[in-house]
């Protein structure tokens, strides 16, 4: 069971990884290899801090610098589809 739960954990981290890769990876990062964004993205120390209605997303900017990871969420973001037009 647990061997199975490891695998599956280490697949979705490799599909991860893969997503950056292809999908949202600015244009500075567009020559690293898929251990480097591991190590460097998904592999980082991080935590996630709620007040009231505001989450923020806390890590070290050594990892990575503020302004590129804006850079992969503003990328991801434009994957989401546009919800359809109000009507009139």
């Amino acid at each position: 069971m647990a061997n199975a739960v490891r695998l599956q954990l280490h697949a979705l981290a490799f599909d991860l990884g893969n997503f950056l890769r292809t999908l949202a990876t600015p244009e500075p990062i567009k020559d690293w290899s898929l251990t480097s964004l591991r190590e460097k993205l998904i592999k980082i120390g991080a935590r996630l801090v709620s007040h009231g209605r505001n989450v923020a997303f806390q890590m070290a900017e050594v990892a990575v610098p503020r302004m590129l990871f804006a850079e992969i969420l503003r990328l991801i973001a434009e994957l989401r589809p546009q919800p359809p037009p109000a009507p009139a």
